[in-house]
């Protein structure tokens, strides 16, 4: 083997390796550029994915805000309603002390007999008995 030989074999051989070596080179970068796509990819998504989180979370601020403000409506309500029940109660107890006052048992029972109620009607109307309710008619009589 002649010099030129060698020489022509090792200029080969270093320009094949350079050409394998260019070859990794490119498939490096090539990939490099994809792996870098893929990670711009992900951020993107990361920072549209934290967007929906804010949103999420403001959202959620807002129910527990709104939710904060209807228990408190519904404590007003509630203590307005109490109010109102024992104002009720107050007046429904006004109006059965009025009920069986003996004024009104005696009005009833003499417009009753006006309008042609019998005596027994009268007494389970009013409550009182037979008796009673005839002792107040007699005394009706006796006022006209």
């Amino acid at each position: 083997m002649s010099l030129m030989s060698i020489d022509a074999w090792f200029i080969s051989l270093l320009t094949l390796s350079e050409f394998v070596i260019l070859v990794f080179l490119i498939l490096f970068f090539v990939r490099l550029r994809k792996s870098e796509d893929l990670l711009n990819k992900l951020q993107t998504d990361q920072s549209s994915l934290l967007k929906k989180i804010d949103l999420n979370s403001r959202i959620e601020e807002e129910l527990v805000a709104s939710f904060r403000q209807r228990q408190a409506e519904l404590a007003e309500l509630d203590q307005r309603l109490e109010e109102r029940r024992d104002r009720l109660l107050e007046i429904l107890k006004q109006a059965e002390e009025f009920c069986r006052s003996p004024q009104f048992l005696r009005q009833i029972i003499v417009s009753g007999h006006r309008r042609g109620q019998s005596i027994p009607t009268l007494a389970k109307a009013t409550g009182l008995s037979r008796d009673e309710v005839e002792l107040i008619l007699e005394q009706a009589r006796g006022e006209l």
